[in-house]
């Protein structure tokens, strides 16, 4: 049956316009004026965006029915966490797939991706606060503030991740910069408390425990994700070597789950392990440190996204015939 399906074709760097481009990719681009329907197609074949997709909603699921989340505010920052582990990659696999309907659809979809990695840095934060604190901070002045901060980096990161893409034809290498900037900075400040307990903290309230080689783990592969994502490689070193399996993008989301994985995990055994000490001696889980902050997150996310989408929506638009596949195709002037 499939054989008798017609799937799209695949281009040379050289044979789309310059904003689809990726460094070190030779071949394996989709048309840059793909159908809805070639972008669903394009998910049986070998394009150089193929790469793994969802996992963790099944967590989700067993979280909220099996044990009784909802009723149990202690385990609401863990569903609120999970949510996000389930979006994120979501977001980027719809973003990948439809991104080819247009130079517009391509930076309306990678909005919709950078609010949803700024989204699960927030759920980070929320499941950290709740769960990964040493003893020796929990309560403190920063762990009281530690949320309300979380959210406005938040913020900042959908912009700046969103802005990035504006300069990225004439000025790639700043766009690339902003991007790092806009991801790495809330993953730091969130993985504070985490740093301080694995590396920095000794003797009592330390909380050394088990999950600690969890957390290694999750750290090791995070790293190893923004240094796939920073630096291109291996593609760079072989321009054309990598560009079905191999590349970096592809070791980046494989990296991403893998340290989310990791990171999961951790945060299911700290919520075990260290249950009655937190409920004790933490801040209690309320809704205005969980659920609150996970919803306006969303809502200005959303804003940010429609606000930056706005003018790619009602701005200028001049004919292509290049990459036109009718007479009415259009593209945005200027990025061609």
């Amino acid at each position: 049956m499939l054989s008798l399906i017609k799937l799209p074709r695949v281009f040379t760097m050289n044979q789309v316009p310059k904003v689809f481009h990726e460094d070190g990719i030779i071949t394996g681009y989709r048309h840059p004026r793909s159908s809805a329907t070639d972008c669903i197609l394009s998910l049986f074949q070998m394009t150089n965006e193929t790469f793994p997709g969802r996992y963790f909603l099944w967590k989700l699921v067993t979280v909220v029915l099996m044990q009784k989340a909802w009723q149990d505010s202690f385990t609401w920052p863990m569903v609120i966490f999970l949510f996000t582990c389930c979006i994120y990659p979501l977001a980027s696999s719809c973003a990948h797939t439809f991104s080819t309907m247009s130079v517009r659809a391509r930076h309306i979809c990678f909005f919709f991706d950078y609010g949803s990695i700024s989204f699960y840095s927030l759920g980070s934060a929320i499941v950290y606060s709740a769960y990964i604190f040493p003893d020796k901070w929990a309560n403190s002045s920063f762990h009281q503030s530690y949320i309300t901060i979380a959210v406005f980096n938040t913020v900042i990161c959908t912009i700046l991740a969103c802005y990035s893409r504006f300069p990225e034809y004439q000025s790639p290498k700043f766009s690339k910069f902003l991007r790092v900037v806009s991801f790495a900075y809330p993953y730091l400040f969130d993985n504070i408390p985490l740093f301080y307990r694995v590396f920095l903290c000794k003797g009592e309230g330390c909380t050394d425990n088990a999950t600690n080689i969890l957390h290694y783990y999750h750290i090791t592969l995070a790293f190893l994700t923004a240094f796939l994502f920073a630096t291109h490689l291996p593609e760079r070193l072989a321009p054309g070597s990598f560009d079905f399996i191999g590349h970096s993008h592809q070791l980046f989301h494989v990296c991403a789950i893998l340290g989310t994985h990791f990171q999961m995990q951790a945060m299911e055994q700290d919520m075990t392990i260290r249950r009655s000490w937190l409920v004790e001696n933490s801040i209690p889980i309320t809704f205005a440190n969980s659920v609150g902050p996970a919803l306006l997150c969303v809502v200005l996310n959303l804003v940010i996204i429609f606000l930056y989408s706005l003018p790619l929506l009602l701005g200028p638009v001049c004919k292509d015939k290049k990459y036109s596949r009718g007479p009415k195709k259009d593209k945005l002037c200027p990025h061609s």
